[in-house]
C-alpha cells in the first residue's frame, strides 16, 4: 500500500501526521511512503530525516493525493484539498464532521473512506487518538486564558493566582473529561480558584479524589452554570459528545451575567462549540468580542505547539496506520475500533452521530 503524508495547510497549523520512525515501520512492513517536501518543518523535522528512513519526497500535495491509497493527515481536508480526494481513497485524520456540513457533503461526494481520529474507540471504550490532543488543548486553555485576561489583550487585567491581599481569578471549567481535567490541574497550579462542572457523578467523585484543594467539583445544570458565569473571570468550554455536535451550555443571554472583559476559551469549538456566541478563529486572529466578553475559538489549538503535539499524536496513531496499511480499510473495519472511526464510506454516512446531526441517511454496514 502507498501511504501519503501531505503538508498541513490549515491556517497556523504546524503539526505533521507522521514521524520518521513511522516511515521506518511502514517501509519495514512493505509499504511505500510518499511525503510532501517540507511537511515536517513546522514540527522541527527536516526532510532528510524522512529520506533516511525510506520515504519518497514529492513536491506537491497533488502528487501525494494522486498516488496514495491511504492519506494520513492531522486536520480535516481544507476546501482546496477536496478536489484532490479520489473515490476509494482512505483518509485518516481529525474530521469533526458534525461541525462542518460542507466538508461532510464534499467527502460524501468524493466516495472516499473517511476514518476519524476523534471517534476511534479502543476495546475499553476510550478515545486514544483524541486523548493526547485533548491533554494539550486542556493545558493550553489555561495558558491562553491567562494571556487574554491581560488588559493589553482585551481582558479584565487579572492575574490568575492573584497576590497576597488580592483574590485569585475564578475559573469555571464546563466538562470534566480529559480537556477539563487537564485544564483544572494547570489552573490549580496557578493557584486560581477553580470549579469544574460535569453531569457524571462517578467522574465528579473521581475528580474530587485527585484534584488539589483549590479545585471544587460541581454537578452541572442550568442553575449551576449561571451561578458560575456570574463569578467567572475565565470560562473553559470542554464538553464532548464523540462524533456529535457539542451541547450548547451558554446561551447568548447568559453573557449579561458575566463580568465585563472576562474570557471564554471554547475548546469544544471543533465540534461546533458549547457557547452560543463562539465562532471559529485562528492563532493569528484568535479572539472576538461579543457583549464585552472576550471569546477565543481557535479550532486547532494544539497546532501552536506543533513539536509537542506531533510527537504526542504520532505516538498513538502509528499502530492504527500500520493496521490500515496491512489489512486495508474494509478488513480492518472488522475490528471494532476501526469501525467506530469510520464516519463516511463510499458515499454513505456510517457514523450514527454524524447522520443524526445533519438528518442524513445512516448506513449500518460496519455495525457488528
Amino acid at each position: 500500500m502507498i501511504i501519503g503524508v501531505p503538508q498541513e495547510i490549515k491556517r497556523d497549523e504546524y503539526r505533521v501526521a507522521m514521524l520518521p520512525v513511522g516511515v521506518e515501520e511502514l517501509v519495514r512492513a512493505g509499504c511505500q511512503v510518499v511525503l510532501q517536501a517540507g511537511a515536517g518543518l513546522g514540527s522541527g523535522i527536516a526532510d532528510h530525516e524522512y529520506l533516511k528512513q525510506g520515504a519518497e519526497l514529492v513536491a506537491s500535495a497533488e502528487e501525494v493525493y494522486r498516488r496514495a491509497d491511504l492519506i494520513v493527515k492531522v486536520k480535516e481536508p481544507q476546501p482546496e484539498e477536496w478536489p484532490l480526494v479520489r473515490a476509494g481513497q482512505a483518509i485518516f485524520t481529525y474530521f469533526h464532521f458534525a461541525a462542518d456540513r460542507p466538508l461532510t457533503d464534499a467527502m460524501l461526494a468524493a466516495d472516499a473512506a473517511c476514518i476519524a481520529y476523534e471517534t476511534l474507540r479502543d476495546k475499553n471504550g476510550r478515545l486514544p487518538l483524541l486523548t493526547p490532543m485533548s491533554e494539550v488543548a486542556g493545558r493550553m486553555s489555561i495558558q491562553e486564558g491567562a494571556k487574554f485576561l491581560e488588559r493589553p489583550q482585551q481582558g479584565r487585567g487579572i492575574l490568575l493566582g492573584g497576590v497576597p491581599g488580592v483574590a485569585p481569578a475564578h475559573i469555571t471549567i464546563l466538562g470534566g473529561g480529559v480537556v477539563g481535567a487537564n485544564a483544572a490541574r494547570i489552573a490549580a497550579g496557578f493557584a486560581a480558584d477553580v470549579a469544574i462542572l460535569d453531569i457524571n457523578m462517578d467522574r465528579l467523585r473521581y475528580l474530587a479524589d485527585i484534584m488539589p484543594p483549590n479545585v471544587n467539583v460541581l454537578y452541572s445544570d442550568r442553575h449551576t452554570v449561571r451561578e458560575q458565569l456570574v463569578r467567572a473571570d475565565l470560562v473553559v468550554g470542554s464538553v464532548l459528545i464523540p462524533g456529535a455536535r457539542a451541547p450548547m451550555l451558554v446561551e447568548r443571554e447568559d453573557l449579561r451575567l458575566m463580568k465585563n472583559r472576562s474570557v471564554i476559551i471554547d475548546v469544544a469549538i471543533d465540534q461546533g462549540g458549547c457557547v452560543a456566541t463562539s465562532q471559529p478563529t485562528t492563532h493569528s486572529d484568535p479572539i472576538h468580542i461579543v457583549d464585552d466578553i472576550v471569546h477565543y475559538g481557535v479550532t486547532n489549538m494544539p497546532g501552536a505547539v506543533g513539536r509537542t503535539s506531533t510527537f504526542a499524536l504520532c505516538n498513538v496513531t502509528l499502530p492504527w496506520v500500520l493496521l490500515l496499511a496491512g489489512q486495508g480499510v474494509e478488513a480492518a473495519a472488522k475490528s471494532a475500533p476501526i469501525a467506530s472511526a469510520l464516519n463516511i464510506f463510499a458515499g454513505e454516512v456510517v457514523n450514527r452521530a454524524v447522520a443524526k446531526t445533519f438528518g442524513l441517511p445512516y448506513s449500518t454496514r460496519f455495525e457488528s
